[in-house]
């Protein structure tokens, strides 16, 4: 018999379950994440936090890859809480939207892996329904909105999974500012002949703002758009 299904059997499992909600697991499993990545979300760690048993949790969730996607979709749903749909015009709310993407997983690296494994996931559904449907408002043509929507989904969460997981690589002493400054003066020293365009941005690496730098992209995109109307 499954832990599963003792836990939805047993009495006492079910005293446990009473104390502990599926969003108070979910929580705290996005804690540990967090903290210190998937490899230390297991059920032990999870109840040891919670201070309860691995019964209650088995309850609410049967197994890892259930919590990781509930912990993934809430973080996502939280995020497109944040953008108020009636408040902005079209432009601004993929901008919003976009922007409240890249926060996401800027604040927790782990949901780029999550997502990519199962783009049917709600939380990515939301965003996907909630960039497609400011297309028509646009002005864009239904022959072109899937392209449209295509190249902008594509980037958002391709960068934002980039910038999550560069962070991540990120260790010990050599900070994010240092490692640009490094690459800068790389790039300063490689001969302006053979390479004059890495050569000419070399200067822009040190105090790179990564988040204004993606919204310059969704810019440009949208300006394609436009463009292309």
């Amino acid at each position: 018999m499954s832990m599963g299904r003792m836990a939805r059997g047993s009495p006492k499992a079910g005293r446990r379950a009473e104390t502990r909600t599926k969003a108070q697991i979910v929580e705290a499993a996005i804690a540990i994440l967090d903290a210190e990545g998937e490899a230390s979300l297991t059920f032990r760690a999870l109840a040891a936090r919670l201070s309860t048993g691995a019964g209650a949790i088995y309850w609410h969730v049967a197994n890892k890859d259930d919590l990781l996607a509930a912990a993934t979709d809430q973080v996502v749903s939280h995020a497109m809480a944040t953008i108020d749909a009636n408040a902005a015009a079209a432009e601004d709310a993929i901008r919003a939207i976009s922007l409240a993407v890249f926060d996401a997983f800027d604040a927790h690296p782990w949901i780029g892996d999550q997502l990519s494994l199962a783009p049917g996931r709600s939380g990515m559904l939301q965003v996907f329904e909630a960039i497609g449907s400011r297309l028509e408002p646009l002005g864009v043509p239904q022959g072109a909105r899937f392209d449209a929507w295509s190249a902008l989904v594509n980037y958002i969460f391709g960068v934002a999974a980039q910038n999550a997981d560069n962070a991540r690589r990120v260790t010990g002493e050599m900070t994010r500012e240092a490692l640009l400054e490094t690459i800068a003066g790389n790039w300063s020293r490689l001969d302006a002949t053979e390479y004059p365009f890495l050569h000419e941005i070399a200067a822009c690496l040190p105090g790179l703002d990564d988040r204004e730098q993606f919204l310059a992209g969704i810019n440009l995109i949208l300006g394609g758009i436009f463009s292309a109307l």
